[in-house]
């Protein structure tokens, strides 16, 4: 199994804290990664992207460029995703904030309220969370069988509270799927 993702969405979504999860817990998993953040000068607001890959096999090259699936968290990042995607890639939106269509055919289509979803959890900044949920569940890429024990290694002592509600909207945005 090889797993080629494209992470986008604008700073301040928590799309570098996704991609750096996504790998940790494929490394957790006994998975080959890598991990290719990007992103804009700005702190807040600028462009932020991630791609990464997860295989059982050794990878050799670490370049994404054409992605099985990708993951739209705003609208600037849609037509760049639907561009990249391999024919018959999986794309997921967060429909919360994305309103228009992909223009490309023969994509697999999948909205998600992600930034809704993380609303009624208590706070938007959970969307990459719920997010990561489903794309879990549709890639199939991972199982999150200990996800508490490895989110309390990914996250520093201080962060720990937090745990709780990561773990709640990862399993909200498997669920929604």
């Amino acid at each position: 199994m090889t797993e080629k993702s494209f992470f986008a969405g604008f700073g301040g979504q928590g799309i570098i804290s996704l991609g750096q999860l996504w790998v940790y817990l494929a490394m957790q998993e006994g998975k080959n990664v890598t991990f290719f953040p990007f992103y804009g000068a700005e702190k807040r607001g600028g462009i932020a992207r991630a791609s990464v890959i997860i295989s059982d096999e050794e990878i050799a090259s670490p370049l994404v460029t054409t992605p099985d699936s990708a993951l739209v968290m705003n609208t600037d990042s849609l037509s760049l995703c639907e561009k990249l995607l391999k024919d018959n890639g999986l794309i997921v939106i967060n429909s919360t904030l994305v309103k228009e269509e992909p223009r490309r055919k023969g994509l697999k289509i999948v909205k998600i309220e992600a930034s809704g979803i993380a609303e009624q959890i208590g706070n938007v900044r959970f969307a990459n969370m719920v997010a990561l949920g489903a794309m879990a569940k549709l890639t199939k890429a991972l199982n999150l069988a200990d996800i508490e024990g490895i989110l309390r290694k990914f996250f520093p002592p201080d962060k720990h509270q937090f745990v709780p509600k990561n773990m709640e909207a990862i399993r909200a945005g498997f669920n929604s799927i």
